[in-house]
C-alpha cells in the first residue's frame, strides 16, 4: 500500500548539505510516527530529476537542497504538492519555507548558515499531518 505522504527532496551529487538532509530525514522516516511518509530524492543531476524539480515550479535553484512535502489523492493516485500554510510566520520557517507548496529550501544566508535543521524537518512533517507542533 503507498504511503499517504511522499516527501521530493532536491539535492545534487557532492553537495554536503545535501548528504546531510537526506541522512536527517531518514533517521526522523524510521520513526514510528512517521510511517505515513515515504522519500523521493530527486538528483538535479538527472533528467528525471531536473523535470521533477521544474513541475515542483517553486524551489528557488539557488537554495538547494530543498523539499516538498505531496499527498496522495486517492482518486487519482497521484501525489499532490500540499499548500503552504498561510502566512509561514513560524520562526523555524521564516526564510525557508516555500511560498506556494508546504517544503523547505535553504537559507544561505548569514542567519540561516544553510542548514535545514532536524527540528524544521519534523515542522513539516507535523504540518502535513495535520499534527500541532510540539511546545
Amino acid at each position: 500500500m503507498p504511503s499517504n505522504y511522499r516527501i521530493q527532496v532536491f539535492g545534487k551529487p557532492g553537495c554536503d548539505k545535501c548528504s546531510v538532509l537526506n541522512q536527517r530525514l531518514e533517521k526522523l522516516l524510521a520513526e514510528e510516527q512517521w510511517r505515513d511518509f515515504e522519500k523521493e530524492y530527486c538528483s538535479l543531476d538527472t533528467e528525471e530529476g531536473l523535470v521533477a524539480f521544474a513541475e515542483s515550479e517553486c524551489v528557488n535553484p539557488q537554495r538547494v537542497p530543498a523539499l516538498i512535502v505531496k499527498r496522495l489523492n486517492a482518486g487519482t493516485g497521484e501525489y499532490e504538492p500540499m499548500p503552504a500554510p498561510p502566512g509561514m510566520k513560524d520562526e523555524l520557517t521564516r526564510r525557508t519555507g516555500l511560498h506556494a507548496f508546504l517544503g523547505l529550501q535553504t537559507d544561505y544566508s548569514e542567519a540561516g548558515r544553510g542548514v535545514l535543521s532536524p527540528k524544521m524537518l519534523e515542522w513539516v512533517l507535523r504540518e502535513a499531518a495535520g499534527q500541532t507542533a510540539p511546545a
